[in-house]
C-alpha cells in the first residue's frame, strides 16, 4: 500500500519516487527517475519526466509538463498550463538531448497560468511570475515579472502581497514582514 494517492487514468512508472501525503490526479504520467516531494499536489494532465525534482508541498495546475532538467524547490506554485522548456532552438530533426539547459526554480515561487520559462532560468526565492510572462533570464528573490519577455515590475511578499516600498524599505501590509531593498535586490530586514 502507498502513502501517496494516484489516480486510476494516472500512470506512475516503474522508478520513479513519490513522497507521503501527494496527490496525483487525473491522467498524469510520472515517469521513471521523476522524483517527487511530499505533501504535493498535481492536477489533471500533468507530465514529470525523468531527471526531474519537485520537491515537497509543491502545488502543479492542470495542463503542465515538467521536463528533464528542471527543479522546483519546496513550496512553488505552477499555474494552469504554464511551460517550461529544455533547449533553446528545437528541431524535430535534429536531437538536442546533450543540449538540455537546467531551469531552478526557488522556494516559494509562484508562476502564473500560461506563463512561459524558458530554459536555463534560476527563478529566485518567493518570485512571482504573472499571467503569461516569457521568462527568458534568472529572476531576482522576491521579484514581480510580468510582460514579454518578462521584466520587474515590483517586488512580492513571501506571504504573496504586492509590496510598495518608499525609500527602499516597506512592510508587507498583510503578513507585516518588513523588507529592505539594496543595489537592485529585496530581502527581509
Amino acid at each position: 500500500m502507498t502513502d501517496y494517492f494516484v489516480h486510476q487514468s494516472s500512470f506512475v512508472d516503474e522508478g520513479a519516487t513519490i513522497g507521503r501525503g501527494t496527490k496525483i490526479w487525473h491522467f498524469c504520467h510520472i515517469m521513471p527517475g521523476a522524483v517527487i516531494g511530499e505533501r504535493c499536489n498535481l492536477g489533471q494532465n500533468v507530465v514529470v519526466m525523468p531527471g526531474t525534482r519537485i520537491g515537497n508541498n509543491v502545488k502543479i495546475q492542470n495542463n503542465v509538463s515538467i521536463y528533464e532538467g528542471v527543479v522546483l524547490e519546496d513550496d512553488v506554485f505552477c499555474g494552469p498550463s504554464c511551460v517550461f522548456t529544455n533547449v533553446l532552438n528545437p528541431r524535430s530533426h535534429v536531437s538536442r538531448k546533450d543540449e538540455y539547459r537546467a531551469t531552478l526554480v526557488k522556494r516559494g515561487t509562484s508562476i502564473g497560468a500560461n506563463a512561459t520559462v524558458v530554459c536555463g532560468a534560476t527563478l529566485g526565492e518567493y518570485a512571482f511570475i504573472g499571467a503569461g510572462a516569457v521568462v527568458t533570464s534568472d529572476v531576482l528573490p522576491y521579484a514581480l515579472m510580468v510582460g514579454v519577455p518578462a521584466r520587474r515590475v515590483g517586488w512580492m511578499c513571501r506571504c504573496g502581497e504586492r509590496l510598495h516600498l518608499a525609500g527602499g524599505r516597506g512592510s508587507c501590509a498583510r503578513c507585516g514582514t518588513a523588507y529592505v531593498e539594496s543595489d537592485g535586490r529585496l530581502q527581509p530586514s
